[in-house]
């Protein structure tokens, strides 16, 4: 079966989170790879690739809303379909 849909272009600061501006929620409805430094992650919540950063929830803590605590990883970061 060969998908005939144009996949959307993955913009160059992404976020997981609804309420970012970041957010953009025709990307979503495919499943989007992150790899940093060659590394495949999976729980990227917040991308950019021009200033080459991630955001990952740092273990299970979480802030007084309920969202998670993120910290920011450095390197060479590629998005992708997958």
């Amino acid at each position: 079966m060969t998908e005939t849909t144009q996949l959307p272009p993955l913009p160059d600061h992404l976020s997981v989170n609804p309420r970012s501006p970041h957010h953009v929620a025709a990307v979503f409805e495919h499943d989007v790879g992150i790899r940093l430094n060659g590394k495949e992650h999976s729980n990227v919540e917040e991308y950019c690739i021009s200033e080459g950063w991630v955001k990952v929830p740092a273990g299970k803590t979480v802030d007084r809303k309920g969202q998670p605590l993120l910290i920011k990883l450095k390197g060479k970061v590629e998005a992708f379909y997958r």
